[in-house]
């Protein structure tokens, strides 16, 4: 009588086969629910070191304009010598610390190039155009005090992941942006700080550093909804 009541005893403190699965399918259940809001809390904890990094370069601009009667710095068009990066050094604390955004998935590729940088200034604000002899043509838009509304004018982008590690990825070539998604995406990742990839690059969002020192994040869809509707964001309000 005694060893059967052991028995009875032993089976009762064991799991069931369905009692087994109803615990495994409850962490299966609290792992799905944990995993995404764990991972949006490490996108959005990024996306802030981002901000922060343009907002420095931002002010790093503003001082530069400020040291020049408004000039904004030279971009790596045609020397890497001339990289707004390595101009702006002087008025960043650590220049090192900031060039680098850390959503970017190339940063330690650009971290080992000195003068790379995962962020990329607005060629048709920094870099005057020129005919076949060099002359410059259409509007100089390059003078910070100058701008007619600096609020609406975007001087910075985070780079695509698609450029190379060469200091002269240093800015856009944003002329052809209209009604061309691709082609904005060979300059930009509208998507950088994002939870999952999708071939659209829509779901996700970027920040964007203003000419008055506004950063604001944009949701990828919204951009390109901008783009494929015919509207430039590289150009100033009264231009597009």
């Amino acid at each position: 009588m005694k060893e059967q009541s052991n028995k009875q005893v032993c089976r009762a403190s064991g799991f069931t086969l369905i009692e087994l699965l109803t615990v495994i399918a409850v962490v299966a259940i609290l792992a799905g629910l944990l995993i995404p809001a764990v991972n949006r809390v490490r996108v959005t904890a990024r996306q802030t070191v981002c901000a922060s990094n343009m907002r420095q370069i931002g002010l790093a601009l503003h001082m530069f304009a400020n040291d020049h009667n408004g000039r904004l710095p030279g971009t790596a068009h045609f020397s890497e010598n001339e990289s707004w990066i390595f101009t702006l050094a002087p008025y960043l604390d650590d220049v090192d610390e900031i060039r680098i955004s850390p959503g970017d998935p190339r940063r330690d590729e650009r971290l080992v190039e000195r003068n790379s940088t995962s962020y990329v200034m607005n060629d048709l604000i920094f870099i005057q155009a020129t005919d076949f002899r060099g002359r410059p043509v259409g509007p100089d838009r390059s003078n910070l005090h100058a701008m007619r509304d600096p609020s609406g004018v975007i001087l910075g982008f985070t780079g695509s992941e698609r450029r190379g590690h060469a200091p002269t990825e240093d800015h856009t070539h944003a002329s052809g942006w209209a009604n061309n998604w691709r082609g904005f995406l060979n300059d930009v990742s509208p998507d950088l700080h994002r939870t999952r990839d999708t071939e659209d690059r829509t779901n996700g969002a970027a920040n964007y550093l203003y000419a008055d020192g506004r950063i604001e994040t944009k949701p990828a869809s919204e951009v390109r909804g901008k783009i494929e509707s015919g509207v430039n964001i590289a150009l100033p309000p009264n231009e597009r």
